[in-house]
């Protein structure tokens, strides 16, 4: 089980060989806070997957709740209010480099345990015009993204490169979730899908 709407991280799931279920957890994120960004992406990632481990219908599944903040001049920065706030968030982080962080929670609702950790990437922002951030805002996509951009999608040409894991800067960690899975004694090679 997912506990994400995020179509990204679905992807890169599916792109490894597994097929979860998505069941949307409904948290509220601006309720979630924490000292720091990292424990903020951790927090919210647990709260996700511990609504959906706890759901009647997923008894005996493994849920995965992941969430993404990007950390820059140590403020987290999730997906961004309006197009108004995406512009500016764009001209501030332009020629930058920010943290992206990334909660990530695994429950073993058999076994009624979780595990959890965070994944931190260094993002090197290119220098996109004023005109070419006020075209990227208009599409839409940043206002559905934590830090208001995405590796895999219409800002990957502001991106100029990435200090760590490009899955993590997607939405998930593969490896990171690898070693989640590992602590609750479970392979990833057994949660493949038949090949089709």
């Amino acid at each position: 089980m997912l506990a994400s709407q995020s179509p990204a991280r679905l992807a890169l799931l599916r792109q490894a060989g597994l097929a979860p279920e998505v069941i949307v957890s409904g948290v509220d994120e601006d309720a979630v806070t924490a000292p720091t960004p990292a424990e903020l992406a951790l927090a919210l990632a647990e709260a996700k997957a511990s609504v959906v481990a706890a759901k009647p219908e997923v008894h005996g599944a493994l849920v995965i709740g992941c969430d993404s903040v990007l950390e820059l001049d140590g403020h987290a920065l999730g997906k961004p209010a309006d197009a108004e706030e995406a512009t500016a968030r764009w001209k501030n982080m332009r020629g930058r480099a920010g943290v992206l962080q990334t909660g990530h929670c695994v429950w073993d609702t058999e076994a009624k345990r979780y595990v959890s950790a965070t994944a931190s990437t260094v993002v090197r922002f290119g220098e996109p015009s004023d005109e070419e951030i006020t075209a990227y805002v208009a599409s839409g996509e940043p206002l559905h993204v934590a830090g208001a951009f995405t590796l895999d999608g219409r800002s990957a040409p502001f991106i100029e490169g990435i200090d760590g894991d490009h899955g993590n800067v997607i939405g998930i960690s593969l490896p990171l979730l690898r070693k989640l899975l590992a602590e609750l004694g479970v392979g990833i090679t057994e949660l493949w899908a038949p090949e089709r």
